[in-house]
């Protein structure tokens, strides 16, 4: 009898584990995380500052919402195996930072390590994954970036899933974001072990990096949808290595994908032109639509490529791409963007003249008056588009 009451418990802890899971990441997360900017260098007082900076600089008006530190956060394990926060970069501890921001409205976010270490050799989760869920919780983490350095021959299915169960376990709900870079393809198993996971190696701030990872989400649309998403790593806006013009295209693509949105720059010290592209709210609404769908590309050629986004409400988003290093003159015809899908022809269902069509980065409605236009585009540009049902 005692051992059935016990499976009753346990079933019921995780049943309403699961429950929670599934409640969490309906829209990708959105927010900013320490690392593409600051690397190690992080402490108490610098993610404060990015917090009243998210606040103040209307980040947090346009949807983001979780402050998440990256590696370098924690020095060593006590003779308890607790971990423990470097006490010269974090005098009052993780909670008091945790609390501090969510006193602002926000979420708070860390970072751990499937393997024994993490890629700064500090201490990994391996072994520790219960317990150091249970310090999470305790701390008011929301959010758990969890990496595979150091890993060895761990199976990352069984290693992520360990994790998953202990943060089941602590009883709060907290978003899991696995960041195994895809060498085991966690698109085909993570749905029921985290809420995203990433698809690929480490961004850099270059355009042929990062287009080279949109590459690399063509065939993983179906793998996406609320509460599992595919992640093709934070974003670079604003760190200087790409124009504003790429970095627009960025930050495009990345919403069309569904992709999380992570920023990863100075929220203190943004530019203009970059706090205009991380807030285009028009262009958010894309990767925030409650349908979940990541958009795929139906049209390749070469240089130029279209990619195609389904919304709720039976509407549509269309980013033009030009990958090329010159200026392009495209014919567009609108009423192939909107009947394009993922298997190239929709349904009669599609008329443009129950559609207006809106440029998304110039914020304003086009005024067709025929289903074509002609279009220039600069290199390394894209045009974004959204029909809305009238």
């Amino acid at each position: 009898m005692k051992k059935f009451f016990l499976l009753i418990v346990v079933a019921s802890i995780f049943f309403n584990a699961s429950a929670q899971k599934f409640d969490l990441a309906k829209t990708p997360p959105m927010g900013w995380n320490s690392w593409n900017k600051f690397a190690c260098n992080v402490s108490e007082k610098l993610i404060m500052e990015m917090a009243d900076a998210m606040v103040n600089s209307g980040m947090k008006a346009a949807g983001y919402e979780y402050i998440v530190i990256d590696d370098c956060w924690q020095v060593a394990r006590d003779e308890n195996g607790e971990i423990i926060a470097d006490k010269d970069r974090f005098p009052h501890g993780i909670k008091y930072l945790a609390d501090y921001v969510h006193s602002k409205g926000l979420k708070f976010g860390i970072y751990s390590c499937a393997g024994t270490k993490t890629c700064q050799e500090r201490p990994g989760g391996r072994g520790h994954e219960f317990q150091d869920a249970r310090t999470y919780a305790r701390w008011g983490v929301d959010y758990l970036k969890y990496d595979w350095c150091n890993a060895s021959t761990q199976d990352a299915k069984a290693s992520y899933s360990t994790m998953r169960d202990g943060l089941y376990a602590a009883g709060r709900p907290i978003v899991f974001s696995l960041c195994e870079w895809g060498t085991a393809k966690p698109w085909e198993w993570a749905k029921e072990v985290g809420h995203l996971w990433r698809t690929t190696g480490d961004i850099v701030d270059r355009w042929d990096a990062m287009i080279a990872i949109l590459d690399l989400e063509r065939d993983l649309a179906k793998y996406a949808g609320p509460g599992h998403w595919n992640d093709p790593d934070m974003l670079e806006v604003g760190n200087g290595g790409m124009t504003m013009e790429e970095y627009k295209t960025h930050f495009s693509l990345w919403c069309m994908l569904a992709a999380p949105l992570m920023a990863g720059n100075d929220l203190q010290n943004m530019s203009q032109e970059n706090k205009e592209i991380l807030t285009n709210t028009e262009i958010i609404a894309l990767d925030q639509d409650p349908l979940g769908k990541q958009g795929f590309c139906t049209r390749d050629n070469g240089d130029y490529e279209i990619w195609i986004k389904k919304l709720a409400n039976n509407e549509k988003a269309a980013c033009l791409l030009n990958r090329g290093d010159d200026e392009k003159d495209v014919q567009v015809d609108f009423n192939v963007l909107l009947k394009a899908s993922d298997n190239y022809w929709a349904s009669d269902q599609y008329k443009l003249e129950d559609y207006k069509v809106r440029d998304l980065w110039e914020h304003k409605d086009l005024k067709l008056d025929k289903n074509t236009m002609l279009i220039k585009m600069p290199p390394h540009s894209v045009k974004v588009f959204r029909f809305i049902k009238k």
